[in-house]
């Protein structure tokens, strides 16, 4: 009885850790599913006012505004590129890398875009524009460099794997098009003389045998569509006789 009892316990106790565990991870993929959320969120409402600025605004600032703009445009286009390349190409690492040290740099030039951008003395950040201006040129250069690589890598290999599928198609269709006729297992090879070995022809038929088969057919041929022809045909021979 006890045996069974602490069998019991046991399993109670595998259930719970069991459901503790899925809730754990319910939880963290919920909050991870929602925090993605929020900064979607937060990202288009941030690039929706660069661009109102940016429009709206003359000067320094809308130039700014503008410049911010087009580096968090110019690395979210990379980065999801390289996302995405990277699943089916391995060899894409170090691109990633090289991105990942490029992504701080463009973090930092963010960050002094919008400290320019909230600075009340105009003047001086309009003296630190070429600066930054020849900052994000710079910046936005590489990453679009970089995900105009990846894009032609990936249109490439998909033109190459396209070549030979359409060359193993063409060689696949030509085999199905490629029949011969198949010897039979009852047929003799010829003779040394060339000459095809010759068989027992063909026994006589006795009237009761022409009957017997030719009268089956067309008693059969009459019970099928095409047979209709034929039982027509048969029908203006009997009037002739009669």
């Amino acid at each position: 009885m006890e045996a069974v009892l602490l069998i019991v316990l046991l399993l109670f106790v595998a259930a719970v850790a069991v459901g503790a565990y899925a809730t754990v991870k319910a939880v963290g993929a919920a909050k991870r599913g929602v925090d993605r959320t929020v900064a979607q969120a937060r990202r288009s409402f941030e690039d929706t006012a660069l661009r109102a600025k940016s429009l709206g605004q003359p000067g320094a600032q809308g130039e700014l505004a503008q410049l911010r703009l087009r580096l968090r445009t110019s690395m979210r286009a990379t980065q999801e590129a390289l996302q995405g390349g990277v699943a089916a190409d391995a060899s894409l690492q170090e691109s990633v890398r090289l991105f990942e040290r490029l992504s701080a740099h463009g973090r930092d030039l963010e960050e002094h875009l919008r400290q320019a951008e909230r600075d009340p003395d105009r003047a001086r950040a309009g003296s630190r524009m070429p600066e930054l201006r020849e900052r994000t040129e710079q910046i936005t250069h590489s990453a679009d460099s970089l995900r105009w690589a990846v894009r032609d890598r990936a249109r490439r290999f998909a033109g190459d794997d396209l070549s030979a599928l359409s060359a193993d198609i063409d060689v696949e269709s030509g085999a199905l098009r490629h029949w011969a006729p198949v010897e039979r297992a009852g047929d003799a090879p010829p003779s040394a003389g060339g000459a095809p070995p010759q068989g027992p022809g063909p026994e006589a038929l006795d009237p009761a045998d022409a009957e017997r088969f030719g009268g089956g057919s067309a008693r059969r041929w009459r019970g099928a569509p095409w047979g209709e022809r034929a039982k027509r045909a048969e029908q203006p021979g009997r009037e002739a006789t009669n």
